[in-house]
Parts: structure tokens; C-alpha cells; sequence
């Protein structure tokens, strides 16, 4: 079973009460993992004692989900949808790096994405990813997914602006786009997991924030334009 599901993706006001519901059981039964796997490590904690710690039968748990390690997603699946949401909303003026840059700013420093405690749990369990190839797999099928939805983000905004004249090409546009969109995953992705990795608070000069922004920095260089 897929860690995410069409229903994940598409834009609250238009799921139906069902879906909603759905979701936000998916959302329960993930909280109730985390807190088992903070608490517990992920070892110890079984499928059934998420299911019983999110008030749900056994049977329920494995509808929405194929194993424990799954049950995560929907809470890492949260964050990277944050960031497109927050790359899309970026002032229509920006060009692709300073929007980047907006989107980082609005979901990484803490008290705007979430919460600096929040953050806490984030660092543990990305940390958990690390140290279990399943729940490694979750993490990288949820980046992978962010990668694409940002690089349709990205040509949402190429298409408002008036393309070249003659350049007809949506192929090679296209493919540009979804390198770009790797490249700026990359560059947070890996901002996250370099905080996660260390003790450093999720805010100031080491937390993921500055250390994404720095990671863009870096890429200045780099031909964001489609």
C-alpha cells in the first residue's frame, strides 16, 4: 500500500466529508505513532499498539495503512506540503529563488511552520529514519513526492509569466522544472537533516531555516529561470 493517497493532495475545500474524515483518521493514527515511537522507539511499538493508542481496531489500522513505519507519513507528508503550499502563496512578483527563500522563511523558522517543540519531534523522527531502512523508505517516498508537487508549483508560476516568444517547448520545460524542484528539495531536504542530526534549537544560526537559506545561497549561481 502507498504511504499517501490522491486524496492527501488535493485541496481540502473540494474533498468530500468521507475523504476529510479519512484524512483526518490517517492524521490520528499518525500523531499516535509518533508518540509511540518517541516515547518507545520504533522497536518496541507495534502496529496494534497504535492502533489501541489512536482508539482504533487493528483491523482499521491496516485499511489505511500497510505497516508502522507507514503510519508516519501523513505527518511528514504535512510538513513538505506546508513548504509547496508556502512556495505557491510567495508574492507573484518573486522570481524562483527569492520565492524559495519566502517559502523557507514562512515554514522553517519556528512558530510559523510549527511550533519549536513541534520541531522537537521532527529532529526525532527524522532521526528514526536514520536508523531504520523501512522508515528511511517513507521519508524518501514522502521527498520524492514533494519534489514533484513542487516542480508543478514552480510551473504554475513559469506559465503566469509570459513565455518567450517562440519557445514552445513543454517537453524540455518540463524536465527543467522537475530538476529545478530537485535541486531545491535538495537544498532543504538536506538543511532539515542536518539540524535533525545535531542539538543545535530549531531556530538561530543552525536550525533548518538558516540552513536552508544558506543551502539557496550557495546555489545562487545556479540558472533557476525555466
Amino acid at each position: 500500500m502507498s504511504s499517501t493517497t490522491p486524496a492527501q493532495n488535493r485541496p481540502e475545500s473540494s474533498m468530500s466529508l468521507t475523504e476529510r474524515r479519512k484524512a483526518e483518521t490517517r492524521m490520528d493514527i499518525a500523531r499516535a505513532a509518533a508518540g509511540l515511537f518517541v516515547r518507545r522507539g520504533l522497536k518496541a511499538t507495534r502496529a496494534e499498539d497504535i492502533a489501541q493508542a489512536a482508539g482504533i481496531a487493528p483491523r482499521t489500522f491496516y485499511r489505511y495503512f500497510a505497516s508502522k513505519e507507514e503510519a508516519i507519513a501523513p505527518l511528514y507528508t504535512a510538513g513538505a506540503e506546508r513548504w509547496e503550499a508556502a512556495v505557491r502563496a510567495a508574492p507573484a512578483e518573486l522570481d524562483a529563488p527569492a520565492a524559495l527563500e519566502h517559502a523557507v522563511r514562512h515554514t522553517l523558522v519556528p512558530g510559523r511552520g510549527v511550533s519549536a517543540a513541534s520541531w522537537e519531534w521532527v529532529r526525532t523522527l527524522i532521526r528514526l529514519a536514520d536508523s531504520s531502512p523501512a522508515l528511511r523508505r517513507v521519508w524518501a517516498e514522502v521527498c520524492r513526492g514533494a519534489e514533484d508537487a513542487l516542480g508543478e508549483v514552480l510551473g504554475e508560476r513559469a506559465r503566469a509569466v509570459e513565455a518567450p516568444e517562440g519557445h514552445d517547448n513543454v517537453a524540455e520545460d518540463a524536465a527543467r522544472r522537475r530538476f529545478v524542484a530537485a535541486v531545491a528539495g535538495a537544498a532543504v531536504r538536506t538543511a532539515v537533516e542536518t539540524w535533525a542530526a545535531g542539538d543545535a534549537p530549531a531556530g538561530g544560526p543552525q536550525g533548518p531555516a538558516a540552513l536552508a537559506l544558506r543551502n539557496l545561497e550557495t546555489l545562487r549561481g545556479f540558472g533557476w529561470g525555466s
